[in-house]
């Protein structure tokens, strides 16, 4: 393991990629069937005719890029020898679909001009707690110490080198046998924190934290090593994968931190899910970030134009892209503030960011929401932006 010193200030830049086009994508989910396929069990050729109606969508809308879910709870949606076929296929873990999703995806994408991402959940083993659902040779069962329940879910303990590891090796097998533009996280590493649960560690801690004083620190070591190691290990298997994380857009508060953003967030990447999303940019392990801001202009608490300012500050000068994680899904939603009923607001938002040369594009959750457009507000931002 590498120590904690070797983490601060001595890692060499990525070598920034060329030039490219502003992005302008869209997230593609599986888990739980948010996306696609819109159901468990629907044939083959059911599944393929839906995903190559979400690329259509996609040349229609004008964006360039899918960030495709292909991992969405340490299952695959490719034939990989270390994780079962995804259980959003077929409505059981491990069984064969009968295709390759992610072949033609990629194909298809490619096909069509679109750059395809290939995102991954780190982590994220179950949206249960019950071992005995998971498919009979599914890692999590082969090695039960690996695995602890929070929260409702099961989840990879982050703390053990040897599942850091196999998460890296199951992800990177995609990555060497798929023409895949960029490797893609969500915002799920130290899973976010529910009142009055402990997530246990203990220990994992006590064998593998000596050096830390706090429990925190150590955690926050775990994820720099899982991403830092990631970022080198892209580049052996396959050089000039771009490689992007979408966290939470909030990394500190700043009356945690006064180089934190001017918000009130509930919830902090750095002290909640022990991820340095600050320090993974200034380090240049990552060649984007995409932090998903979805909030409203002049939200009182969390103002998506202060976001946009401290993470183009941020960026500033790293040579990593930046692209705001724009959340159509909220477009029209009754429950969401009154800003989101008006079908301009996300439009707006990409006015703003044009004032920052440091954003170099958007991504929309989801894609269903960019197909139905039940609002308006997806073709607003094409007819305003992307003609």
């Amino acid at each position: 393991m590498l120590s904690a010193l070797s983490l601060t200030g001595t890692a060499a830049a990525r070598p920034g990629p060329p030039a490219r086009r502003p992005v302008r994508g869209m997230w593609l989910a599986s888990v739980a069937n948010r996306d696609w396929p819109s159901r468990k069990g629907l044939t083959a050729a059911e599944q393929r005719a839906e995903l190559l109606v979400h690329l259509d969508t996609a040349v229609r809308r004008r964006l360039n890029t899918v960030v495709f879910q292909v991992r969405p709870t340490a299952d695959a949606l490719w034939p990989s020898p270390y994780e079962p076929w995804a259980e959003c296929l077929t409505g059981e873990q491990g069984r064969d679909p009968g295709w390759d999703p992610l072949a033609v995806a990629v194909e298809e994408a490619h096909r069509r001009g679109l750059e395809l991402h290939a995102w991954f959940n780190p982590y994220r083993v179950a949206n249960h707690t019950d071992p005995g659902r998971l498919s009979a040779a599914h890692p999590a069962r082969r090695h039960p110490g690996w695995v602890v329940p929070y929260g409702g879910k099961l989840y990879y303990n982050p703390g053990l080198p040897e599942v850091r590891r196999f998460v890296q090796d199951a992800m990177l097998d995609a990555v060497r046998r798929y023409d895949v533009d960029a490797v893609h996280w969500d915002d799920y590493f130290y899973p976010y924190p529910v009142a009055g649960q402990t997530f246990d560690d203990a220990d994992a801690y006590a064998a593998h934290g000596t050096g830390f004083g706090k429990v925190a620190d150590w955690r926050r070591h775990n994820t720099d090593l899982l991403v830092r190691e990631m970022s080198e290990r892209i580049q052996e298997v396959r050089p000039g994968v771009r490689f992007g994380v979408s966290p939470f857009g909030v990394w500190r508060n700043a009356d945690r931190d006064p180089e934190g953003s001017r918000t009130r967030a509930g919830v902090g990447t750095y002290d909640d899910l022990y991820a340095d999303t600050r320090k993974w940019v200034r380090e240049g392990w990552l060649d984007h970030v995409c932090p998903q801001l979805y909030w409203n202009i002049d939200f009182p608490s969390v103002d998506y134009a202060e976001l946009v300012r401290w993470w183009a500050a941020t960026v500033r000068g790293t040579g990593v892209d930046l692209y705001a994680g724009e959340a159509l899904y909220k477009a029209g939603d009754p429950a969401q503030p009154p800003a989101w009923q008006d079908a301009g607001e996300l439009s707006r938002h990409l006015t703003l960011a044009a004032r920052y040369p440091e954003v170099r594009g958007h991504v929309f959750f989801s894609a269903r929401e960019v197909g139905e457009d039940r609002t308006g507000a997806m073709k607003r931002v094409v007819d305003d932006h992307y003609r």
